[in-house]
């Protein structure tokens, strides 16, 4: 009934822990997740999860955040890509958030390697024709200006995507939900300092709307703190269906719809 659109199972504090965790799942009614990559090196592992077990699928790609490490290709990407069980690339994006702090004092003009990356990601997904989740932090305008100056504006040759735990606002909700973008719920929905994130929900089209775990971080209330997993998505559903006056299970099967229709190579894969 419910999906998970994206967890990090191949994170050691979550796959250490997998028997028990699709346990959890199945009691919950979480029937499928989608496992994120977040390098190249550890692709592998995430392929795997979704070729060992048949609800999981796996994305490919380099968190915007991450240095030092493989700078893929788009043949790399695409490579990849084309492998079974891969339906989207991912995450991707970019990141400026506590620059300052997080990344040794630079600029936004000294981050042009993370929008070097993107492109390369965008690249990727259009070639084949998969869709793209996108990380964007405190550097949304960038965001979709590159994706627009890639060429993803919405129509039939974009290749499209997903906006994942999304925390922006309306304008950019709106902006993205322009260019042809889904926008996906994460467990911050639930916390108390979230109201803005939390009109932009009220405010959502249905047919364009996710929800995900991001786990193992952003545990929803009431295990705010905790180790998050996939089995915890029910509680951004039950937050999402009360702002809709629908119930906690019909939120579940209208956003497992929708990342069928976003994912659609999941169909060919089942």
């Amino acid at each position: 009934m419910y999906t998970d659109s994206h967890c990090h199972l191949s994170f050691p504090e979550l796959v250490s822990q997998l028997p028990d965790i699709r346990q959890k799942m199945n009691d919950a009614n979480v029937t499928r997740a989608l496992c994120i990559c977040t390098t190249m090196e550890e692709f592998d592992n995430v392929h795997a999860l979704a070729t060992n077990y048949d609800n999981f699928w796996s994305t490919v790609g380099v968190h915007p955040d991450n240095e030092d490490i493989y700078e893929p290709s788009v043949a790399d990407l695409v490579e990849k890509a084309n492998l079974p069980r891969v339906v989207a690339i991912g995450e991707t994006g970019l990141d400026y958030y506590q620059m300052e702090e997080r990344k040794g004092g630079r600029t936004i003009q000294d981050m042009e390697w993370q929008r070097e990356r993107f492109r390369t990601h965008i690249r990727a997904a259009r070639a084949v024709n998969l869709p793209m989740v996108i990380h964007t932090r405190a550097s949304s305008d960038d965001t979709l200006r590159i994706l627009k100056e890639e060429g993803e504006v919405g129509d039939a040759n974009s290749a499209g995507g997903v906006f994942h735990c999304f925390t922006e606002t309306m304008a950019v909700a709106k902006a993205a939900l322009d260019l042809g973008f889904y926008i996906s719920f994460s467990g911050i929905l639930t916390f108390k300092t979230a109201q803005d994130l939390r009109d932009v929900a009220a405010w959502m089209p249905l047919d364009r709307m996710l929800i995900e775990t991001d786990s193992p971080y952003l545990a929803p209330v009431p295990y705010r703190g905790k180790t998050n997993n996939p089995s915890y998505v029910p509680f951004v559903a039950k937050l999402l269906a009360e702002l809709r006056g629908m119930s906690p299970e019909a939120m579940g099967e209208l956003t497992s719809h929708n990342f069928d229709r976003l994912f659609t190579k999941i169909k060919a894969t089942s």
